[in-house]
C-alpha cells in the first residue's frame, strides 16, 4: 500500500458558531493540506466520538466531493463493539474511500486474543484494506508485538498506525512484520525517529496547521536525511507539545484559529483552549514561520547562485 506511504493528515471537523459542521472552514482545510500525501477523515482528532453518524457521512461526502487531485481518502471506522464496526463496514457507502483506519477496541480493555479475534473480524468483513490504530493512552490497552505480528499475516490488513510512544516497539514490529506491512507513526514528535528504523510515515496532527513545513521533514526523513529531518523537526517540538497541553484537537484547533484557518470550538465534553495556551501558540507559530520563510530564501539564494 505504497498509497500511504508519507504524510497523512488527521483532518479536524471545524464547527459554527451554532456548534453545526463548518463545511466552509472544511473547505478552505483541505486547500490548506492539499500537498499531504493522503487525508484521514473522521479519527480521533477529527471529534469522531461526538459527531452523529449522519455528520460523519456528511463530512466524508464533503470531502470527498472537494478533492479535485483525487487525493486518497483513509475513513476512521472504530468502535469497542465489533458487531457495530462490522455493519457500518458492510452497509455504508465507502465509493471513493482507500482505505480503513479502525481503532483498538476501547473502555473494555480485552484481551490481546480479544483484540486478534476483533481486527479478524474486521478485515474479514471489510471491503477495504484495513490499518490498525494502536493508541494506548486512549483506549487503555497496548497491541503488543505479538499481536500486531499476527494480524500482519491477514491479507486485508496493510499496516498498523502506533501512537503508544515506544521506539523499542516500533523497532520490533517494523523487524517481525512482511515488507508491505506499514508501520505508520501515530505521535508526531516521535516520527523522524521512527522512519529512521524503517517506518513508513505518520498520520499527523500538526501536519493540519504546519503541512509544508512537517511535510518537508517527513519527505527528508524517509529519503534517509534522518540529520536534516531531525534539525527540522527540533524547531517544531516545543510547538508539537504545546499542541496536546490541554488535549486534543483542542490545541491544533486553537493553532488552526491563529492561522485563520478554522475556529477554535471544541465539543462538550472537551472546551476550549485557555487564553495561556493560544498566547504560548501564538508566539511559537509566529516563529516557526519566519524561520520557514528565512530557510526559504536562503535554499533558493543557494539554488540561483550555485557555481
Amino acid at each position: 500500500m505504497e498509497t500511504f506511504i508519507g504524510q497523512g493528515i488527521a483532518l479536524v471537523t471545524p464547527f459554527t458558531s451554532e456548534n453545526t459542521i463548518d463545511f466552509p472552514a472544511l473547505k478552505k482545510l483541505l486547500e490548506h493540506t492539499k500537498d499531504a500525501d493522503y487525508w484521514v477523515v473522521n479519527g480521533t482528532t477529527a471529534e469522531s466520538a461526538n459527531l452523529s453518524k449522519s455528520e460523519k457521512r456528511a463530512v466524508l461526502n464533503f470531502v470527498k466531493s472537494n478533492n479535485p487531485t483525487e487525493k486518497p481518502i483513509m475513513f476512521g471506522i472504530g468502535s469497542n463493539n465489533t458487531a457495530e464496526v462490522v455493519e457500518q463496514l458492510t452497509t455504508w457507502d465507502l465509493s471513493g474511500v482507500d482505505a480503513i483506519l479502525s481503532v483498538c477496541p476501547y473502555y473494555v480493555k480485552p484481551t490481546q486474543a480479544g483484540i486478534v479475534a476483533h481486527y479478524t473480524a474486521i478485515a474479514d468483513a471489510s471491503p477495504l484494506p484495513v490499518l490498525l490504530y494502536n493508541v494506548p493512552g486512549r483506549t487503555g490497552v497496548n497491541m503488543s508485538v505479538e499481536t500486531i505480528v499476527t494480524l500482519s499475516q491477514h491479507k486485508n490488513i496493510f499496516g498498523v498506525k502506533d501512537a503508544g510512544g515506544d521506539l523499542a516497539q516500533a523497532m520490533r514490529v517494523i523487524s517481525s512484520t512482511p515488507d508491505d506491512f506499514l508501520y505508520i507513526s501515530g505521535d508526531d514528535a516521535l516520527t523522524v525517529p521512527i522512519l529512521g528504523v524503517g517506518g513508513n510515515g505518520v498520520i499527523t496532527v500538526l501536519g493540519n496547521v504546519l503541512p509544508q513545513e512537517f511535510g518537508s521533514t517527513v519527505k527528508n526523513a524517509l529519503n534517509g536525511d534522518v540529520k536534516l529531518a531531525t534539525k527540522q523537526m527540533s524547531e517544531m517540538l516545543d510547538f508539537t507539545d504545546a499542541l496536546f497541553e490541554e488535549g486534543n484537537p483542542v490545541g491544533i484547533k486553537l493553532a488552526l484559529d491563529i492561522a485563520g484557518i478554522c475556529g477554535k470550538r471544541v465539543r462538550l465534553p472537551l472546551v476550549e483552549g485557555s487564553e495561556e495556551l493560544e498566547q504560548k501558540l501564538s508566539s511559537m507559530y509566529e516563529a516557526i514561520k519566519i524561520s520557514s520563510r528565512k530557510s526559504i530564501f536562503v535554499s533558493n539564494f543557494d539554488a540561483k547562485y550555485a557555481i
